[in-house]
């Protein structure tokens, strides 16, 4: 039987990929993006989050089967930015989205963190907290005053934390949630950080064992797998997806 699975992002890069992949299993997606979605809305802004939830329920009647939260933007842009879509945006669509999951059997979400969470030094605790806390004005804040590396990987820091503080609740409503940190991969984001002066000397310095960059369809497998019946005890996982930098960086966890 057909699932309806909603996805943001899906205009391009990782977001379509995963689209791509539901869609050729025979599920319905609903798309969330700025352009070329089922669902158009901004997601850096509380008025948009809340349009896209509403959206996606009116689309889906009020059901859906899973949920990919995969909408996010690159270091290469302005840092509060990047707090309010990669942090607020992802967590305001599990939040709104999960009543649409709740009791519907085998549903599951998968929410898109990064391996700059172990990677980045400069990761902001107060930024962390702020996120986790739900002030965006105050993660805004001080997001101005950091690079744009420091501000993605404390949000992408964020969305994992918050991730695995939910399990309780979303085990309660019958919800499998887990995350994917992908490291990097071909898209118009990697294309945009390499080109920035400032990050894109940085970019190809990531060590990966397997000696390459990923392709987006590599990340979306996982993201798939993990919304499958096949992944039906994993919950509230952290799935490093990075041709094993992690590892190597952090042999002994």
């Amino acid at each position: 039987m057909a699932r309806t699975i909603a996805v943001s992002g899906t205009a391009s890069g990782l977001g379509l990929a995963v689209r791509q992949r539901l869609e050729a299993a025979g599920d319905r997606v609903v798309g969330v993006d700025l352009r070329d979605a089922e669902v158009i809305a901004d997601l850096s802004t509380p008025a948009g989050r809340a349009e896209a939830v509403e959206a996606v329920l009116a689309a889906s009647g009020g059901a859906l089967d899973g949920l990919a939260s995969v909408a996010g933007v690159g270091p290469h842009l302005p840092s509060d930015l990047v707090v309010s879509v990669n942090a607020f945006g992802a967590l305001a669509l599990l939040d709104g989205l999960l009543p649409a999951l709740a009791g519907r059997p085998g549903a599951a979400a998968v929410v898109v963190s990064s391996n700059s969470i172990t990677l980045d030094p400069t990761v902001r605790a107060d930024l962390v907290d702020a996120c986790l806390g739900a002030d965006e004005a105050a993660a805004r804040a001080i997001a101005a005053g950091v690079p744009g590396n420091t501000a993605y990987a404390s949000s992408k820091l964020a969305v994992a934390r918050a991730m695995r503080r939910r399990v309780a609740p979303w085990g309660e409503a019958g919800v499998r949630l887990n995350g994917v940190a992908p490291g990097p991969f071909a898209s118009a984001l990697l294309d945009a950080s390499r080109a920035d002066p400032t990050l894109g000397p940085l970019v190809d310095l990531v060590p990966i064992p397997l000696g390459r960059a990923g392709a987006a369809d590599e990340v979306a497998a996982p993201i798939e797998f993990l919304l499958s019946e096949a992944a039906a005890w994993i919950h509230g996982s952290l799935l490093f997806v990075d041709g094993g930098t992690d590892a190597l960086l952090r042999p002994d966890l």
